[in-house]
């Protein structure tokens, strides 16, 4: 391909023109220790630089800060150190030129307070969470920017996790351990988020590029299962996001251009000798640039903008106000071909406008209110507007309406959260969440028996939901921990509710190997708009779905990891879910679930009767950055099927039985400061399910129709895809600078997406995946 034979020689170009000097280089690290539970600031805590000759160390002042100015640009490993507390060791610190390394860092009691006990950050499946012992690992901001093909999105990062399945190339939905994409809870800062994508589908989690910047992201936690008491209205998975604070000390920049746009990001002190920060960044693109560069995205006009920003407030020295939040617009156009000769297929005769928008903003008061607990308080006021409006052409040239969508939903929501240390052993976390939801859904949509627009749903109104939880966590002894709690979930619409137990336990076998067990019985709200479909009964419109109980799910997870050597890591999880309440269409012949629906609101009239089960086994291999060196095998076996009233198992749309991936890559120092690098990222998969489409009655009828009674019978092939990243990065004198190149599909795999009944060539047609796409980025840190 020309084009991208163009993008690699600028590389190359790119990568020979930077001068020929080299000059020792140096950055500050600095941070805060705390106490883990009471956010205390712990005076006196000793950090070290470790491999140093002379061995260079800080100790922390009275408001437990550090730091180490003039610091080789390099890979460190530090130690921290109190009295009474475990050891922390946090491998893998970068230190560029370009900006600070600031820390925040929390410090786990010691239990025993005698013998050494040390926390070894590089352990990702340890989650920021404390509580969280099953299914849940650590990931950074540094994982979203190098792994191959992420391109700064934590919702395309994870597919190289185990369990994690892409359901197609062209949005960021994951399914996990087989369940449906839309189970995923998005939280922010502790709370709940509308989901945070550009170029979402009513009722869905994720979309085709994410919002949230990996500007203004800490590391965070991801869950697959079994989730603590904390975590609701979910049934597959959490991303539970932290911000981090912007530099306190010293103004800093971050510029990055490319194919997928502008991106700008600011951070600095609030004022002079005061400890509050400003971190805000703004991104602007068009995607419509790619397909002029001759890619073929196809023919909308595709744009989109959003802005995010962190503000942190010290109040005292033990309290904080924090201001967060994130907003983004998205849309795409499209014309019909005017001339019916151009028209190959049924889309070139549509006309099609789609905007997605989205926004939250949300303010944090956090106190520590004695040695013993620490207070969280925050409200968030959120909501997004999703439209879509489609119209065709017809043989005289008249455009008829076909579909127009709209739905708006906004909530309020307060949540308040207390972790209290009860003792060295034992801790307790309680909270709730009480959530104002106000709706306004209009879904109207072409019916082809009828020869007219009907409308699906249609309405506009508010309701209220409450979630309540208590958690403890107990450590019997150093290798024996237990976490035991409850969450409350209610949807006042219709006053369905569930109380649901969790549990979960860890145990050391000795310093190499831990088992772990976690069980839990989660639910989740059904989209809003399945409540509201509209069903006409003897001249009275009524809503069918209007009572609808919550869906549920009783999770088992059973796990063992070891680590093979200090920077080697195998982890094995199998696991067992048992859906129920699931909504389904009434009748013995009727074959359609929730649990497959992909996007939109589902507006039959259903029923809670319906089943599911997924189980399987995962094993995760890790070699832990050294050396520059660190790559993530990731296999998962599973199984996911589900029943309706037929009373037959069936294969779920997300049964693929099989996923691997391996994500690795390297980096290479050279001289004059700079440093290459090289990422990749392979998947194999069994293919996604699907229908059997019948070709007579689609014929007849000018549309696809499914064979139900064959409902997700037939597998796409094997699913296979390589990302390549090749990033140059250069340190320079208060700077650094990054050209990089993410390929995705770069061995331009025919990846198949599904079929389809085509009207003009009557006809069933196959749909392809993405295909190979280049992202050239420069990044500027300053």
């Amino acid at each position: 391909m020309k084009f991208l034979f163009t993008i690699y020689v600028t590389l190359l170009l790119a990568f020979f023109s930077f001068p020929g000097f080299s000059q020792e280089l140096s950055q500050t690290i600095r941070g805060k220790v705390v106490d883990q539970i009471s956010q205390l600031a712990m005076p006196g805590a000793t950090i070290m630089i470790l491999n140093t000759d002379p061995l260079v160390g800080e100790i922390t002042d009275e408001y437990g800060e550090f730091k180490m100015k003039n610091v080789p640009i390099g890979q460190y490993t530090l130690r921290v150190s109190f009295v009474g507390y475990k050891d922390l060791i946090l491998p893998n610190i970068q230190v560029n030129s370009g900006k600070e390394v600031v820390l925040q860092i929390s410090l786990e009691e010691d239990i025993t307070q005698i013998q050494e006990f040390v926390v070894n950050a590089s352990d990702k499946d340890r989650t920021i969470n404390d509580m969280v012992v099953v299914s849940g690992r650590t990931f950074s901001v540094e994982e979203t920017r190098k792994f191959a093909a992420a391109v700064n999105d934590p919702a395309r990062m994870a597919a190289s996790f185990s369990g994690v399945v892409s359901t197609d190339d062209g949005n960021n939905n994951i399914s996990i351990r087989g369940n449906s994409p839309n189970g995923l809870l998005w939280r922010m800062e502790g709370i709940e988020i509308p989901n945070p994508n550009h170029f979402v589908n009513p009722g869905t989690s994720g979309g085709g590029v994410s919002i949230l910047s990996s500007q203004l992201l800490s590391n965070s936690d991801f869950l697959t299962g079994a989730f603590t008491a904390e975590y609701g209205n979910a049934l597959s998975g959490v991303f539970d996001l932290n911000l981090r604070k912007g530099n306190n000390e010293n103004q800093e920049f971050t510029i990055q251009a490319g194919f997928l746009g502008l991106d700008l990001a600011a951070e600095g002190p609030i004022a002079a000798g005061y400890r509050g920060s400003y971190l805000i960044n703004y991104r602007y693109s068009t995607l419509s640039l790619l397909s002029k560069l001759g890619l073929p995205l196809g023919d909308f006009v595709t744009n989109f903008q959003d802005l995010s920003f962190n503000i942190f407030l010290p109040t005292s020295e033990n309290s904080s106000i924090t201001l967060f939040g994130f907003g983004g617009l998205s849309n795409q156009k499209s014309n019909a071909e005017q001339d019916s000769l151009t028209w190959e297929s049924e889309g070139d005769r549509y006309s099609s406008k789609f905007l997605s928008n989205t926004g939250a903003a949300g303010i944090k008061y956090s106190q520590t209110l004695n040695p013993s607990n620490f207070l969280q308080t925050t409200l968030l006021v959120s909501g997004n507007t999703l439209g879509d409006k489609g119209s065709r052409l017809d043989n005289e040239y008249l455009y008829e309406n076909r579909y127009d969508d709209h739905f708006s939903n906004s909530k309020i929501t307060l949540s308040s959260v207390l972790n209290s240390k009860l003792s060295a052993r034992s801790s307790l976390r309680s909270g709730m969440y009480l959530n104002q939801l106000f709706y306004n859904i209009h879904l109207n949509n072409y019916d082809e028996e009828q020869g007219h627009i009907i409308t699906n749903a249609n309405s506009k109104g508010n309701t209220q939901s409450i979630q309540a939880f208590s958690q403890w966590n107990y450590k019997a002894s150093e290798r024996l921990t237990f976490n035991l709690g409850l969450h409350y979930l209610q949807l006042l619409l219709n006053n369905s509710n569930s109380l649901e137990p969790r549990f979960s336990l860890a145990y050391e076998l000795d310093e190499k190997q831990r088992l772990s067990f976690g069980y839990g019985l989660h639910s989740q709200v059904q989209p809003l708009g399945t409540y509201f479909a509209e069903k006409e009964v003897e001249g009275e419109i009524i809503l069918p779905n209007k009572d609808l109980d919550l869906s549920k799910s009783h999770h088992f997870v059973l796990g063992y990891d070891r680590s093979l050597n200090p920077l080697l890591r195998m982890k094995i999880e199998a696991y067992y879910q048992h859906l129920f309440q699931i909504p389904i269409k009434e009748g013995v012949y009727e074959t359609y679930s929730i649990i497959n629906q992909q996007w939109s609101f589902a507006t039959d009239p259903l029923i809670n009767e319906g089943l599911g089960k997924n189980y399987g086994v995962e094993l995760t291999l890790e070699q832990f950055t050294h050396n520059n060196l660190y790559f993530l095998l990731s296999t998962s076996l599973y199984n996911s099927q589900y029943k309706t009233q037929e009373n037959v198992w069936r294969n779920t749309r997300y049964n693929g039985n099989l996923n691997v991936t391996f994500t690795g890559g390297k980096e290479f120092p050279l001289q004059k400061n700079r440093t290459l690098g090289v990422n990749i990222r392979g998947i194999y998969g069994g293919g996604l399910r699907t229908t059997p489409i019948l070709l007579n009655q689609s014929i007849e009828k000018g549309e696809t129709v499914l064979d139900d009674a064959k409902a997700f019978e037939t597998q796409n092939p094997a699913y296979f895809r390589t990302d390549l990243r090749i990033s140059l990065k250069r340190n320079k004198a208060k700077s650094t600078r990054t050209w990089a190149l993410d390929i995705q599909n770069a061995t331009n795999r025919k990846n198949i997406y599904g079929s389809y009944f085509e009207p003009m060539d009557s006809e069933i047609k196959t749909s392809f995946q993405a295909p190979l796409i280049p992202i050239l980025s420069y990044r500027v840190e300053f």
